[in-house]
């Protein structure tokens, strides 16, 4: 694992697994500039710790979808439940480990088909959305407190739409300084492809965006944070 703790800043900007890639039409030009080796000569910031987070005896980890760092330097975790999908399991997908891996709590065992996008907000709350929907289940977002109390619940369990409050595989979230809330929603094929806005209540505001490569178009947004 590689840890190095950043805080976000105030406008929003939404990326493709979090990296700032500027795809240009011309396809030779982008396999040209990946050939290229990157040059650093500067001391690498980052260090490796193997088996760093400790879980519970018995306990294998499925897929990591995300990862913050709350004002305590605790690290949350959501995982899906020693495999790719929660479906099915009694496991605790959310998980608060101190700075030493110690694991502090888990919760929101039974809630989620494929939990993916986790933020914790300036107030030390936890933000997670489920990326899939079933039987009565997932497409939504939900607040948790840091003791795993549920806050606030966003979209209609198991429904899929595109609607004011509706999702179709909802994958992350950020939080503006003022309180108001950005959800992506979409992750690929049917799914949606745009930004929905909410204010810290959970009233609607806005959305935008749909598929395509253009100015305010998305293709699977899949994570969002702030610039400077």
């Amino acid at each position: 694992m590689m840890l190095r703790a950043s805080r976000t800043s105030p406008v929003i900007a939404a990326t493709v697994f979090c990296l700032f890639v500027l795809m240009t039409g011309n396809s030779a030009r982008f396999a040209n500039a990946q050939a290229v080796a990157p040059q650093n000569s500067q001391p690498n910031p980052y260090r490796t710790i193997e088996n760093w987070a400790k879980l519970p005896e018995g306990r294998a980890w499925g897929s990591t979808a995300s990862v913050d760092v709350d004002a305590h330097d605790n690290i949350w975790v959501a995982e899906r439940c020693g495999a790719n999908t929660c479906e099915g399991s009694n496991l605790a997908p959310i998980l608060e480990f101190d700075p030493s891996g110690k694991l502090l709590k888990s919760f929101g065992a039974g809630m989620f088909l494929f939990p993916h996008g986790l933020t914790v907000d300036k107030e030390g709350n936890i933000w997670v959305t489920d990326g899939h929907g079933a039987e009565g289940k997932g497409q939504q977002v939900f607040k948790f407190s840091p003791d795993g109390k549920v806050l606030m619940t966003l979209g209609k369990a198991g429904v899929a739409g595109n609607g004011p409050d509706t999702f179709n595989m909802p994958s992350a979230v950020a939080i503006a300084p003022n309180g108001d809330v950005f959800i992506a929603d979409g992750h690929g094929g049917d799914s949606n492809n745009r930004i929905v806005k909410f204010t810290k209540d959970g009233k609607f505001i806005k959305t935008w965006g749909k598929k395509g490569t253009g100015p305010g178009e998305f293709d699977l947004p899949h994570c969002l944070t702030f610039d400077s």
